[in-house]
């Protein structure tokens, strides 16, 4: 049990890495304080390009299976250690305590949680985001939409109960994440894609 809660505890500490905010520290910007003020890739491609972007989404990505991969392997294997382990991970990278308790939206994160947890239930999530990017142009939309769709998603793969309702958690810390970007949207005032967005 101890192995467990530790498991827990280190899946917050990892997915709270900020990855984003790092890669763009070492280059001398505070990501923070540029473009969206978010620390995720799409800010940090708005700045600092395809690169720095790519690094920052695979890093958020890695974080959330290595998480995972812990909570599973310290928990003996049992899916509720490693769905705990996938939400506090997700919870981790949107309130980081490495940043004051603030952090990212989580979409990457939540990615690598759910590839290490049913790998196959993020290919239609990946179908939807990519469908609603190239059709809208608009990140924070093709996010929403797929996190909206995941837990279907684990539901037809018919995963356990512990990862279904961390699905359903993930879920909607990422639609909660987005509640600006929805207002700006309904608004018509969120940045597409390559547009650059207001600074925070």
């Amino acid at each position: 049990m101890a192995l467990s809660l530790s498991a827990v505890v280190l899946a917050y500490l990892i997915g709270a890495i900020p990855i984003g905010y790092a890669i763009a520290r070492a280059r001398g910007v505070d990501i923070r304080r540029v473009g969206s003020g978010n620390i995720g890739a799409t800010n940090v491609l708005r700045r600092l390009g395809k690169g720095a972007a790519f690094a920052t989404l695979l890093g958020d990505v890695a974080k959330g299976a290595l998480a995972v991969h812990l909570g599973l392997w310290l928990g003996g294997g049992a899916p509720s250690w490693g769905a705990a382990a996938a939400a506090l991970a997700v919870a981790g990278n949107c309130w980081s305590p490495f940043l004051g308790f603030k952090g990212g939206k989580g979409v990457a994160t939540a990615l690598g949680t759910i590839l290490r947890l049913v790998p196959w239930a993020t290919l239609p999530a990946a179908l939807v985001w990519v469908v609603i990017l190239l059709t809208f142009r608009y990140v924070s939309l093709a996010s929403v939409t797929a996190a909206a769709g995941l837990p279907l998603g684990l539901f037809l793969l018919r995963a356990p109960g512990p990862v279904l309702l961390s699905g359903l958690l993930i879920a909607a810390l990422i639609v909660f994440r987005h509640q600006k970007n929805l207002g700006r949207l309904f608004q018509g005032t969120e940045p597409k894609l390559g547009q650059s967005a207001a600074s925070p």
